[in-house]
């Protein structure tokens, strides 16, 4: 495999430093409009990336749940691995990529815990199946099988046979509050559009045009 010569043009689109929004969250709001209008597969994933007590960053896909000027959300096990490295350093990166249109977007921010109240309005809307896995999996814990998961999923469809599914305590989510993003778009002769913009204050930001 000659990984060394495999390369194409970007040719999508530019990115203007006059035309794009004074705000990064409607921004960020048109390009993955644009994205699912794409039809790009998993438009809301991102690349959350966090670090360990140790220093040693670990990265892995989720998914986008919410975003508005507070910041953007997503859901996850409390006792996963992210969790447990949020816990010990709160700073955090997402990353969307939407290669079919040449886009990539990355946001540094601020993961805090999201309230019961609004962890439980979202985990109501999960499909059924969904709920149960929530309660089957110890995420990020060894497990001697895949038959071992699947026992403990259908354990949990029996515990819940006759009723509402509740929220498991170890299950909730997180609103990363953005101070950076950056908006990339791949250019001809590897002249790309990348802008940044930077939190000012609370309704204010900065934007400038950076090198390639």
């Amino acid at each position: 495999m000659d990984l060394a010569n495999q390369r194409r043009e970007y040719r999508y689109a530019n990115l203007d430093l006059e035309q794009a929004n004074k705000d990064p969250l409607p921004q960020l709001l048109s390009w993955l409009d644009q994205a699912q209008a794409a039809q790009i597969v998993d438009a809301s994933a991102m690349t959350l990336s966090t670090v360990d007590e140790q220093g040693m960053p670990s990265s892995r896909t989720v998914l986008l749940k919410g975003i508005d000027q507070k910041g953007l959300v997503f859901y996850t096990n409390l006792a996963s691995s992210k969790a447990k490295d949020i816990s010990v350093n709160n700073q955090v990166c997402l990353h969307f990529a939407w290669l079919q249109q040449d886009r990539q977007v990355r946001v540094q921010g601020v993961a805090n815990r999201l309230s019961t109240t609004q962890v439980l309005h979202y985990f109501l809307t999960r499909p059924r199946n969904s709920q149960l896995s929530a309660w089957a999996s110890e995420q990020s814990r060894v497990l001697q099988s895949r038959e071992v998961l699947i026992q403990q999923y259908e354990q949990m469809k029996q515990k819940f046979k006759d009723g509402k599914i509740p929220l498991p305590a170890h299950w909730g989510g997180y609103c990363v509050t953005p101070i950076r993003f950056e908006f990339w778009q791949g250019g001809n002769d590897r002249l790309h559009d990348r802008l940044v913009y930077r939190r000012q204050s609370d309704h204010a930001w900065s934007i400038e045009r950076l090198a390639p």
